[in-house]
């Protein structure tokens, strides 16, 4: 069938690798807001979020309902967050934001992954003072004016913005992580997703070769089912 067969053929199945990575990662998010919060979304914005972080990947709603039914179970599974620490080679610091109901499994597969890409997993509080956790938002601009926009958010406690090719994505502090959703719901936006990341406070530049090894490491990081997000400071 030729190269360009094979070649498609490995371009579906890494797309299809990465929905299911996807599916998976937004899945555990929404157990976990099940468990925390209950089932209705009315009443429980965290699962709100997740949801929408759902359609925001284009899980369909039969798979999260699914997933909401799954969680409501007695026998279903509890998922702890855990975020564990590390160093990638030439001083990489990376964060890894977990979700497992196995630690003991965890924390061996991410290990195991650090030291066989040059890395380290470090202890709690070795890298993480080098990340500042913020909400960020995104949402298409639509017919909105930018500069109204920005000032709305800012009465709701937007702590920075960036509009680019028609996409918004607004950032809270912390803190103000649930004000600033609640705000947005009343203000009638509605986000594609909602999110605290781990912002890194100054980046490294590498040279291309590095660059490479960092970009596998982290590839290979976010290959594991427990891993929702990775977050480092290569630039």
């Amino acid at each position: 069938m030729g190269r360009a067969f094979e070649y498609r053929k490995a371009s579906k199945m890494a797309r299809w690798d990465k929905m299911a990575k996807a599916f998976t990662r937004v899945g555990r998010e929404i157990a976990i807001a099940v468990k925390a919060g209950g089932p209705l979304a009315e009443t429980n914005p965290s699962l709100r979020r997740a949801i929408q972080n759902a359609k925001g990947v284009n899980m369909p709603k039969d798979r999260v309902e699914a997933a909401i039914k799954k969680a409501s179970s007695k026998d279903s599974e509890n998922f702890d967050e855990v975020a564990y620490e590390g160093y990638g080679p030439h001083g990489i610091a990376i964060v890894v934001e977990t979700a497992t109901n196995n630690t003991t499994r965890t924390v061996a597969n991410l290990r195991n992954i650090f030291l066989k890409n040059d890395g380290t997993l470090g202890n709690s509080g070795s890298v993480s003072f080098m990340f500042e956790r913020k909400g960020v938002f995104k949402f298409p601009l639509g017919e909105r004016d930018p500069e109204e926009l920005e000032f709305q958010l800012i009465d709701i406690g937007l702590d920075s913005i960036e509009v680019e090719d028609g996409n918004v994505t607004a950032y809270s502090k912390f803190e103000d992580f649930g004000a600033f959703s609640k705000g947005l719901d009343e203000l009638g936006i509605e986000a594609t997703s909602q999110e605290l990341q781990r912002l890194p406070n100054a980046t490294k530049e590498l040279n291309e070769e590095q660059t490479d090894e960092i970009l596998e490491l982290i590839d290979k990081l976010e290959q594991d089912d427990d891993v929702q997000n990775v977050y480092h400071t290569l630039a």
